[in-house]
This record gives C-alpha cells, sequence and structure tokens, in this order.
C-alpha cells in the first residue's frame, strides 16, 4: 500500500504556492499537486499597477523568485518536486470520496485525483457592479495577469487619451498614476465621501489633494450609472447625477469578493463576510481541508469579529500554516488574525495604516476613544526631511493602542511597521513615549515621529493639551462659531501661506508681551496652531499658565490642513 500523503492545493496564487512549498519542506515523500486555473504561477498580482506604470517592463519579474527563476510548472517540478498543473479547473470536490475533479482547458480532458489533504486557495474575484453597458468592449479589472497584459498594452500604444477608475481603494489609485504616467488622462469616481476608505476622512483628504496635483480629476459621492458606447465600444461614462464623461477605457476597481464557488458547492461552512469558515489553524469546517489566502474569512485581532481582508502577506502567511498542518497531520501551526495593516503609493505620496481608524473603532462599538494628529517630517531639514501625517487611535482609559495610520512623501512603511508592533504586542502609549528606536540624522529625528504622537498623546491623556482637528475647527467655523484663531509662527511664514479663516497673528516669541491683544475673558476659547502645531503646544501651555482656560491645539498645524488656503 502507497503510504505517501497525498496534499492537493487549489491555487496557484499566493497562498497555493506557499502552502505547497512549506508542505514540501516538512515532508520530502509527499505527493503534492497544484491545480492553477491560469497560464501562470505565483503571481506578485500587488506588483500588477506598476507593471502597467512601466516601472518595469519584464512581465517575467511578476513571476520570479527572489533570485530571478521563472515559477513555472518545470521550475515547481525541478526545484520542489512539485506537481503544478495550470491551465486546469478544478470543477468540484467530493469530500465523501476525497476527490478533485479537474478539467484541462486546452484539452477539455477530465480528470479525478484523489487527496489525503486538500488545500483551497482560491483567492478573489473582482466586484463588477450591474451596471447597463457592462459588457462594452475597453472595461476591464486589474485582477489578473490578463488585466495586467491588457493595460499595459494601452499603456505602450499610446490610442486612449481619457480613462476613468471606478473605486478610490488602494486598486484605484494604484492603477490612477499606473496609466497617468502612461499619459492618459484620469478621472477616479468614488462613491463614498473619501478616497482609501482604511483612513479617516481628514487624512484621505489630503491624499485626494496630492492626487489632484498629479493632473487627476477625483469625483467623490459619485457612481456610475451607465456606461456608454458606440459599435461594441465604450465611449464614456454617465454618473448617478446625470455628469457624461467621455473616455476610451474604464478600469472597475470597488473591491473584491471571496471566490467560494467550490468551497461551497462541496458543502464547507461560508462565513457572514462571504469568505470560507477557518480556524486558527486555517481548517475548514471538514478537518481534511484547509484554505487560505483571499478565498478565507479572517479573525480581527482587536475587535474579536471576523473580516475579510484580501492582502497579499497575510495570504502568504496563513498559507505557510495550512501547508504545515496539511502536511504534518496535526494542527501546529496558528495564524492568530490580523490587524489589517496596509500601505499603498500615490504618486510621491504614500499612504498606510494598521489597526483601526476611529471611524471604525466607534463603529466597532469603542466610544472610549482617543485620537491625535501629528505633523513632522521623517528626518531633520539638513538630511532633506519629508512630511509625515499620523493619526493616532487608543483606548482613553488604558492607554492601549487600537490603530495609526500615516500619510505624507516620508517614510510612511517605517511608521506603520512600528504601530503594527506596538498593537501586536498590545503596547501601551506609556510604552511608546520612551520607545529606544534607531537614531541617526540620515534616517530619523532624534524624537522620531511616532514617538512625537505618542509623547502628544500622553499630553492629552493627562490634560496637558486640549486638541483639536482641522476637521472640527472647520466644521465651528461653517457653523457660524467664532473663536479666536491663533497663529503663532513667524512674519515670513505667515506672508508666505496662511489659512484665511480669520486667523490672529502673533509670533510665539511676542506672545508674553502681546496678551492684551487676546480676549479678555479667560474662558474664550483660543485655538493655536503653527506649521506642524509644536509652536502651538507650547503657546497653548503659557496662556494655560496666564489663566486662559479653554485653549486647543489645532493638531498637525497648517500641514495637516486639507482645505484651501487663502495663500
Amino acid at each position: 500500500m502507497d503510504s505517501k500523503k497525498r496534499i492537493i492545493v487549489v491555487g496557484g496564487s499566493a497562498a497555493g504556492p506557499k502552502a505547497a512549498a512549506r508542505a514540501r519542506r516538512l515532508d520530502e515523500n509527499a505527493e503534492i499537486t497544484i491545480i492553477q486555473k491560469s497560464p501562470d504561477l505565483s503571481m506578485a498580482s500587488c506588483g500588477y499597477p506598476y507593471y502597467v506604470g512601466g516601472f518595469f517592463d519584464d512581465r517575467n519579474m511578476l513571476l520570479c523568485t527572489p533570485a530571478g527563476i521563472v515559477r513555472d510548472p518545470k521550475y515547481f517540478q525541478n526545484a520542489k518536486k512539485i506537481n503544478a498543473l495550470t491551465g486546469t479547473e478544478v470543477t468540484g470536490i467530493n469530500r465523501k470520496e476525497k476527490t478533485v475533479s479537474m478539467v484541462n482547458m486546452s484539452s477539455d480532458k477530465e480528470e479525478k485525483l484523489n487527496y489525503d489533504k486538500l488545500i483551497i486557495a482560491t483567492g478573489a474575484v473582482p466586484k463588477m457592479p450591474p451596471i447597463p453597458g457592462s459588457d462594452l468592449k475597453g472595461i476591464s479589472t486589474l485582477q489578473s495577469m490578463e488585466d495586467a497584459d491588457f493595460l499595459k498594452k494601452i499603456g505602450k500604444e499610446k490610442n486612449i487619451t481619457k480613462a476613468v477608475i471606478i473605486g478610490g481603494g488602494l486598486i484605484g489609485i494604484e492603477t490612477c498614476e499606473a496609466l497617468e504616467l502612461a499619459g492618459i488622462e484620469i478621472t477616479v469616481i468614488e462613491l463614498l465621501p473619501q478616497l482609501l476608505t482604511f483612513l479617516d476622512w481628514e487624512l484621505a483628504k489630503l491624499v485626494e489633494n496630492h492626487v489632484k496635483t498629479k493632473n487627476a480629476n477625483v469625483i467623490t459621492e459619485n457612481g456610475i450609472a451607465e456606461f456608454l458606447g458606440s459599435s461594441g465600444q465604450l465611449t464614456g461614462v454617465k454618473l448617478k447625477n446625470g455628469i457624461e464623461l467621455p473616455c476610451e477605457l474604464a478600469v472597475v476597481a470597488i473591491g473584491v469578493s471571496p471566490n467560494v464557488k467550490l468551497a461551497k458547492e462541496a458543502g464547507l461552512e461560508i462565513g457572514t463576510t462571504g469568505g470560507i469558515v477557518v480556524s486558527e489553524y486555517m481548517q475548514t469546517s471538514d478537518p481534511d481541508i484547509y484554505a487560505a489566502g483571499d478565498c478565507v474569512e479572517s479573525y480581527g485581532i482587536i475587535t474579536g469579529k471576523k473580516v475579510h481582508a484580501p492582502y497579499g502577506d497575510l495570504a502568504n502567511l496563513q498559507g505557510r500554516v495550512a501547508g504545515e498542518n496539511a502536511a504534518l497531520g496535526i494542527n501546529k501551526a496558528a495564524s492568530p488574525g490580523t490587524i489589517q495593516t496596509g500601505i499603498c503609493k500615490v504618486f510621491d505620496y504614500k499612504a498606510g495604516s494598521t489597526g483601526l481608524s476611529e471611524k471604525a473603532a466607534r463603529a466597532a462599538g469603542l466610544s472610549d476613544i482617543e485620537t491625535v494628529i501629528n505633523a513632522s517630517t521623517d528626518k531633520p531639514g539638513f538630511m532633506n526631511g519629508f512630511l509625515l501625517v499620523t493619526k493616532l487611535v487608543v483606548e482613553r482609559k488604558t492607554g492601549k493602542i487600537l490603530g495609526a495610520q500615516c500619510v505624507g512623501p516620508g517614510d510612511v512603511s517605517k511608521q506603520i511597521a512600528i504601530w503594527a508592533m506596538a498593537i501586536k504586542g498590545k503596547l501601551t502609549v506609556e510604552d511608546m513615549v520612551s520607545a529606544d528606536l534607531p537614531y541617526a540624522p540620515p534616517f530619523s529625528l532624534a524624537i522620531d515621529h511616532s514617538i512625537a504622537a505618542a509623547h502628544i498623546m500622553q499630553n492629552k491623556l493627562s490634560g496637558l493639551m486640549t486638541g483639536i482637528s482641522c476637521k472640527e475647527l472647520k466644521d465651528k467655523l461653517d457653523s457660524g462659531e467664532k473663536p479666536f484663531v491663533l497663529d503663532v509662527r513667524g512674519p515670513d511664514e505667515f506672508e508666505q501661506t496662511r489659512l484665511g479663516i480669520g486667523e490672529h497673528l502673533i509670533p510665539l516669541g511676542a506672545l508674553r508681551s502681546r496678551f492684551r491683544e487676546l480676549p479678555a475673558d479667560k474662558s474664550a476659547e483660543i485655538i493655536c496652531y503653527c506649521k506642524i502645531s509644536l509652536r502651538g503646544y507650547e503657546a497653548a501651555r503659557v496662556l494655560n499658565g496666564h489663566g486662559w482656560k479653554n485653549v486647543k491645539v489645532m493638531e498637525g498645524g497648517i500641514m495637516a490642513w486639507p482645505y484651501p488656503k487663502e495663500k
């Protein structure tokens, strides 16, 4: 009797090959087969926008190992002794017989394979809205290598002048940059009030402002009512408000749904998020079937709720767990869940997030929270530091860090990585105010941007500072309130840039000698700020020390102001 364990992996993008590779490293004798519908294997799908945008032109780079070897069936057979069947679709799973049915898409040949352990890694499918005209030529997604090849060809041929991106999420924004680099006039259309919904509005608005500086049009709070065309070809889109925009290309990027057709037909449990239900061991409701990647629902570590988290790195980590447990035959490796850490490039800006935004925290029922916004450079000015704007979300009572967002041209990735590990380690603000991070001027400020954000939060939680966001101040002004707005920068700075909201200029160095210009009523609301509000905070402490009782600091200062300025 053949004692070799038979492991079948359905899906060959991210989680599948990782699972197969991990299984092989733990069991040299197992018979491991990957079945992949696409002709390609182990695709770096997060790299598609950069391939389309011309950051590199060799398609094979999306399929290569770090050593530059293309991960094709020959590679998997020779290097890993894994049988990879590409261009082959799995049509069914018989759990009772422990077989999968498949068909070769070129020859139509049908076949069955037996398994001892099965790993489902079928990924996700792009959401397509039920809009009239969806069958017109010129409408695409950016979910597959075929999509990437199509958009790459469009960029090279330069026959298209106008394109519409439907959806302002990660893929939509990255596709916007890719097509703009190809010389195409872009309009991004987002149904919600903001781009990048993993950010809170005030940071998302900064990203939107930056996108607009790159000659891209952004339309929020609107959607597509109809695709317009002639002779089967896309010629434009009609928005929900009736406006028609001419375009020859539309890229739909409104998100993805778990690809659970096979799992559902096999009777596996599907969760409330639409993904396959798995345990921490990536085991499905069938003990001999595991699942990993974008097709599963994940455990949200902070809220304890299930989430769909289609991230490439998470898919690889989950695949590793599934492969190990399938190979060993016991559930040893575990995936603890996700805090949903992500980042994207927005031209020469970056936007990242980890944990919960303020909006997500409140939606999850976490009301006892505090937030701060910090703006500063990532390293000293004499080392050409670039701006970072961070919003930190913590539990007020305990100081436990719940989430962080960061945007700007500076080193956002480092900041998000710091906060992701802080959240994973269940650290508090008090832990972070004295974090021992590496410092040298080429890399960071003496007090790193992340530690400064923790200091601001500490000041806020201890009552040393009362903050107000730019949005809260703007809402006050729009509602007719008239707080005394105090700009404590220098006259030259004021002449160069000012908000134009009725602010009063009193430089910090002159503040103590000009108290007579402030409201005589010591309970009057005074809101202080400067470029990043470091001087604004110092001004607030001075005023508190001289009896003013209702002094606030506009967090992030002018650098975090997302609205038009007077100059």
